[in-house]
């Protein structure tokens, strides 16, 4: 199944959390908590303007994002759990 936004909306795939934290304890699934950054996996055309043209999107396919911990909805898509949230809700591109 493929699935493509509309409007302003972004599918997102979250990155992967860390399985240890920083003085090596290992964290059990139950402790963790949802990663907030994550990798966009398809972008709509953009907001309709008034004039019926879509403002350009900020963020594309490949861009790595970070975004509030209560924002968008989560979906499962062929066994994958993705999230669908607006342009707005993203806070930044990560560049590595």
């Amino acid at each position: 199944m493929s699935i493509k936004p509309l409007y302003d909306r972004v599918l997102v795939q979250r990155v992967a959390s860390d399985e240890k934290s920083a003085g090596g304890i290992i964290i059990p699934e139950s402790a963790k908590k949802k990663p907030l950054e994550g990798i966009v996996r398809a972008a709509g055309p953009g907001k309709l303007n008034d004039d019926g043209t879509n403002a350009k999107m900020q963020v594309k396919e490949g861009d790595k994002v970070l975004f509030g911990s209560y924002s968008g909805t989560e979906i499962t898509v062929g066994g994958e759990e993705l999230l669908i949230l607006r342009e707005d809700e993203i806070l930044a591109v990560i560049n590595d």
